[in-house]
């Protein structure tokens, strides 16, 4: 495919889908053609499942559903919305990819990585971003955040040794694969992390072309 695939990641009260529309926005206003779209959701299908996923009402989800619940709705994201767009040779941004559920379901929920990356074979064909951003911040900040915004779907209920956990697997996930992966501070400003973004991406689109 020879689009641009960028997935942005993270914990909780990261700022990830505000810097995915503040990037989005300055690509387009550069002449790229931006499709921008975030995880759990993209398709009617898929955010069908984000409303199960995050729902209070599911708070007695097994691991392993949840699991097959993200993969599932993965399959139907790749399929309606980032595949046709690469194939077109746009700019994809996603608010969460494949990292994300290493991260939590792995990291937190402590499912065998093995699964994970034999449903993420099937779930994605082994799709990867061409770079990933992780926005990283402390969970007690990224919580606090969410609480100041009112945000409050199942993974709220998590304690802070969960987000701990997600938080410790991104590291660790941004350490295995360091060419295609950057960490971002977000402890400052909306603008200042903008403004990291756009330097960490830049030279990227230009190696592209």
């Amino acid at each position: 495919m020879k689009g641009f695939f960028l997935s942005l990641e993270g914990i909780e009260g990261t700022g990830k889908s505000t810097q995915a529309r503040l990037l989005a926005a300055y690509l387009k206003s550069r002449g790229y053609r931006v499709v921008q779209t975030a995880e759990p959701g993209g398709t009617p299908i898929s955010l069908k499942i984000r409303e199960l996923l995050l729902s209070h009402d599911s708070r007695e989800m097994d691991p392993i559903t949840e699991l097959l619940l993200y993969n599932a709705a993965r399959v139907q994201h790749i399929r309606e919305v980032i595949a046709p767009a690469l194939t077109r040779g746009d700019i994809a941004i996603s608010d969460r990819f494949s990292d994300s559920t290493l991260a939590y379901q792995g990291y937190g929920r402590g499912i065998d990585r093995q699964v994970i990356d034999a449903l993420d074979a099937v779930a994605t064909g082994c799709m990867r971003p061409n770079l990933t951003l992780i926005l990283d911040v402390d969970v007690e900040t990224g919580l606090r955040r969410n609480k100041e915004m009112k945000k409050n779907d199942r993974l709220e209920l998590e304690d802070v040794t969960f987000h701990q956990k997600v938080r410790k697997g991104f590291h660790e996930i941004a350490a295995a694969e360091p060419e295609r992966i950057r960490i971002i501070s977000c402890s400052d400003s909306i603008e200042a992390v903008h403004e990291a973004i756009k330097k960490a991406v830049t030279p990227y689109l230009k190696k592209r072309g």
